[in-house]
């Protein structure tokens, strides 16, 4: 499992800061497929009619993950860039840190709820 904090302190690289900055971290998402595009305007020409499926749909998929990629926003200029990173199952972004021989260390918020809760039980 993969935690990666919110804010990460690292190098801009766009005219205007040109060093190292605060970015914000989100994880990238592959945007929508546009109906335009020429592979698709020609994919729907020729499935049009009688005839059935025209080209091989692919079914030997290997992988089980996908690779991480982080999306880095300069929080001076705006700039984005990409980070990409190694495969994971589990990804989280801004979670609970681990603590040193601890399986999860949790603030002291959650644990002031978790008294409370457990206190009217």
């Amino acid at each position: 499992m993969v935690n990666v904090p919110k804010t990460k302190k690292t190098y801009c690289k766009s005219k205007e800061c040109r060093k190292h900055t605060l970015h914000k971290v989100t994880q990238y998402k592959k945007g929508k497929d546009s109906i335009a595009a020429q592979g698709k305007r020609r994919y729907d020409r020729k499935q049009s009619g009688y005839g059935g499926q025209t080209k091989p749909v692919f079914h030997k998929k290997a992988k089980t993950t996908k690779k991480i990629v982080l999306r880095l926003q300069c929080q001076g200029c705006k700039h984005v860039s990409q980070h990409p990173i190694k495969r994971c199952k589990h990804f989280e972004i801004g979670g609970d840190k681990k603590g040193k021989g601890t399986s999860l260390f949790y603030s002291l918020e959650s644990m002031n709820k978790e008294k409370v809760s457990s206190s009217f039980v």
